[in-house]
């Protein structure tokens, strides 16, 4: 048996699989929302592990001899968040976390103070985890003299896990202090952040051992001695890892945030469109990401402001889209990373009148994060990754609607999986089993079986290129 563990936004959620990869039990656990008040936002630690540990609650519940017989555990988790610790592996302060806008000043330091786009890959953007760093030790003096370890949030889970400091790859490129290049950290890009490698991780690939079971929680869960917890992945590499999107294909993810995932032949950084350059979570791999800070968040905000569940104001989307919407939605609701890397772009509404209607808004918000997913498209072309089709998963991904209204809008076949689990979880418990397996064990990370294709309508594509072009064209004109 092996076991994911993926630590979420809102939540955890682990996964138990036999060596068939077939689920026996799964399980969720709600994590404590913080304080969130933009540009900050925040999360006690403590509240993860709580959760960790009512999730493995309930899987014993169901599944006690599965977890007995589990030989490997995988995590996956949110990146770019920063877990700082004492000598003594006290948590200082609480994390600050992926979506926290805090730090455009100190992001423009380090522009200007070292190569992170040459050695990184990638623009120092707010939400990554070096001018977080910069920030405290502005702000919070007095705490950051005190870190002796910097963890991102699902390595914290691991040391409470094993009592071992590890990240891989896929994770630690999202700090910004990783050549990512050379899979190691950057002693130049730490000391930009008045930073040492004795104060970070030891690094591992995702299909690598990290460490083992502490004997307390065999004891509590019922493991047996010895269970081995490997590398595994940050969430969106852990999600191509749960769909074999490993050196081929693409996928686009209708999360909280959106995401277009395209493998990569080496380390292939495009920062002018602020595309992300990272390592894969297995080893010599690498991709490429165009990322919106919100996607299926703008779905469940609107449905929070109509007070109506989230699956009846999707039905109101209309059955056949015979044209863009009237109106424009910017779906930026906490700023935009690719291609603008705005941290302070706002979500804003165009052509409202009299006669709007629920379902107007409605088309003109799935068509927003259409568009912007559309920009993440482009960028990658730029970048020499054009993307011709792509499997869809994520939440909003189970409204075909949606789906058909980006893949007219795109002009991406958009492939939708059987029913099954793809997510960040099924991925970690794959990357269990590959390190208790070897990286290469047959069949580890094959592509689920194709349910149904989404064609783009290519008789709208000119209509909805234009209706980007103003979409384009109004975020400009807002932003000055």
């Amino acid at each position: 048996m092996f076991l994911g563990i993926d630590l979420g936004t809102s939540g955890v959620k682990a996964l138990l699989i036999d060596s068939e990869q077939r689920i026996l039990s799964e399980a969720t656990a709600p994590v404590e929302s913080g304080f969130s008040e933009p540009p900050f936002s925040e999360q006690d630690p403590a509240t993860w592990i709580a959760a960790v540990e009512a999730a493995l609650d309930r899987i014993r519940a169901e599944a006690a001899m599965g977890l007995a017989a589990v030989e490997a555990i995988g995590l996956s988790g949110h990146m770019h968040g920063a877990v700082l610790l004492d000598g003594d592996d006290k948590v200082l302060r609480p994390c600050i976390m992926w979506n926290d806008g805090r730090s455009a000043k100190e992001c423009q330091l380090l522009e200007q103070a070292e190569d992170f786009r040459g050695i990184g890959g990638n623009l120092v953007m707010a939400g990554f985890t070096a001018p977080k760093l910069l920030w405290v030790a502005e702000h919070e003096p007095e705490v950051f003299a005190r870190v002796r370890k910097v963890l991102l949030p699902k390595d914290y889970i691991r040391l409470w896990l094993t009592g071992e400091y590890y990240s891989e790859m896929s994770d630690a490129s999202g700090t910004l202090w990783l050549d990512v290049a050379g899979r190691r950290w950057s002693d130049a890009l730490l000391a930009a952040c008045n930073l040492d490698r004795s104060q970070m991780p030891e690094l591992c690939e995702g299909t690598e051992i990290s460490g083992t079971l502490r004997s307390e929680h065999c004891r509590r869960w019922g493991f047996k001695p010895s269970v081995i917890v490997a590398g595994g992945a940050g969430d969106n590499a852990a999600a191509a890892c749960g769909m074999g999107i490993i050196r081929d294909s693409a996928f686009v993810s209708l999360g909280t945030s959106g995401v277009v995932f395209a493998p990569t032949e080496g380390f292939r950084p495009c920062t002018a469109k602020a595309i992300h350059a990272f390592c894969h979570a297995a080893p010599d791999t690498w991709h490429q990401m165009g990322v919106i800070l919100s996607a299926a968040s703008c779905i469940e905000w609107l449905a929070g402001l109509f007070q109506r569940p989230v699956d009846e104001l999707l039905a109101l989307a209309p059955e056949k889209i015979d044209a863009p919407s009237r109106m424009t939605f910017l779906p930026y609701l906490t700023g935009v990373r690719t291609p603008h890397n705005d941290p302070n772009a706002q979500a804003t509404f165009f052509g409202l009148t009299s006669d709007t209607e629920i379902s107007d808004v409605l088309q003109a918000v799935l068509e927003g994060v259409g568009f912007a997913l559309q920009d993440c498209f482009l960028a990658l072309s730029e970048a020499d990754t054009p993307v011709s089709e792509a499997y869809a998963v994520g939440g909003g991904a189970r409204s075909l609607r949606w789906l058909q209204t980006i893949a007219n809008i795109t002009g991406v076949r958009l492939l939708v999986p059987e029913k099954g689990e793809y997510g960040a979880s099924f991925g970690a418990a794959r990357l269990a089993m590959a390190a208790a397996n070897g990286e290469n064990a047959a069949g580890i990370f094959a592509k689920p079986v194709v349910k149904s294709v989404v064609e783009p309508d290519l008789g709208l594509l000119d209509a909805y290129n234009a209706a980007h072009s103003e979409f384009c064209r109004k975020y400009f004109a807002n932003r000055e």
